[in-house]
């Protein structure tokens, strides 16, 4: 696969991916090489990834505990402490090897550590690959509430191997895919509906796939890095999405989503406000639908759950002057930004994904 260029990092793949990266390192003066992984990468992914690493620098690893529970201060104030123990100076480097709570915190620990150490992203998830680790978005969630502390800076590369796929559990495969099908609904109707027979899919379809996810993104990111107004459109599903991984997370009675599997559920709930505010076709909203539901089992959100994750909206980071703001469809591949919507139909869309 070719490798994507932005103006101030790279994404190589596989075979590619290690010859930049061991030509990176011979071209820096590195003084020491720092590896966060979490404890399932560790196992899973270090092995195979450091097979391919070609440098005498030393490397430490720093393991952190997996998960989106572990996605906070907390863990930043333990890899801080351990990269002050071990003597990381400003010329060292740090590279991520991991999913996406590894690539965000990681990534966050490395802009704010001694006022920035350069970083790469391996990201070994499916998630990671097409989302998280691309386009610069750093940071930890704040309790449940995700993503509320951070910066946007990107690191100097990014490192897809698609073998660390085969690593995955299928629920975290699935997870990744829910971001895939977000860049057609938002971008390309060509690509949303190569999503549409998931079962006529190889595994170099599916390369293809993560080649062309990671595109758009790019596309939309270069456009606009900050999120003033196009990159908001990477949002859709994610207003009533992280709603609901918040709440799922904070409740000790809820079983913890994984973000695909909220993302899943707020573009379901976000396609119906879609039709209902922007005459979305209603065809297709059915057809959405049932795509995600092929793909992800239907996750029991009670009434009474309701008006908790409602409340939750008031800390999305899309928030201005007091309002909450939606990323709707008018259609697919046309997206609109800053859509308010009253709580009558918030409910609506509720009751339109548990019927």
């Amino acid at each position: 696969m070719t490798s994507i260029i932005t103006d101030s990092y790279a994404v190589h793949f596989n075979t590619t991916g290690y010859e930049e990266l061991n030509n990176y390192l011979k071209d820096n003066r590195f003084s020491k090489i720092f590896i966060i992984v979490d404890n399932n990468t560790h196992v899973h992914c270090l092995p195979h990834f450091m097979s391919k690493l070609e440098t005498d620098l030393d490397c430490e690893i720093i393991e952190i505990e997996a998960g989106e529970a572990n996605k906070n201060i907390d863990t930043c104030v333990g890899v801080w402490n351990a990269l002050s123990e071990l003597g990381a100076d400003r010329k060292s480097l740090i590279i991520n090897v991991g999913g996406g709570v590894v690539t965000d915190l990681g990534g966050f620990v490395a802009c704010t550590f001694k006022r920035g150490l350069k970083y790469i992203n391996v990201p070994t998830s499916l998630l990671a690959m097409v989302d998280a680790s691309v386009g610069g978005k750093t940071g930890v969630d704040l309790g449940a509430l995700k993503n509320q502390v951070g910066v946007i800076s990107s690191g100097d590369m990014v490192l897809v191997d698609t073998s660390f796929l085969d690593t995955l559990p299928q629920n975290h495969l699935k997870s990744g895919l829910a971001e895939m099908l977000k860049h057609g609904l938002i971008y390309d109707p060509l690509y949303w509906s190569k999503f549409l027979d998931l079962n006529n899919l190889s595994l170099r379809d599916l390369d293809d796939l993560i080649h062309e996810s990671v595109e758009i993104k790019k596309t939309i990111v270069t456009e606009d890095p900050f999120e003033h107004g196009l990159r908001k459109t990477l949002n859709f599903g994610h207003t009533l999405g992280h709603a609901i991984e918040s709440y799922f997370l904070s409740e000790t009675d809820k079983q913890e989503l994984l973000h695909g599997e909220a993302i899943a559920i707020g573009m379901i709930m976000e396609t119906y406000i879609s039709a209902e505010l922007l005459d979305f076709p209603k065809n297709e909203m059915e057809t959405i639908k049932q795509t995600f539901l092929k793909i992800f089992n239907k996750v029991s959100i009670e009434a009474s759950d309701h008006d908790a994750i409602i409340d939750l909206l008031k800390y999305d980071k899309k928030n201005e002057h007091g309002n909450i703001n939606f990323v709707l469809l008018e259609k697919i591949g046309v997206p609109k930004i800053d859509c308010l919507v009253e709580n009558e139909l918030l409910i609506k869309a509720f009751e339109y994904y548990k019927s």
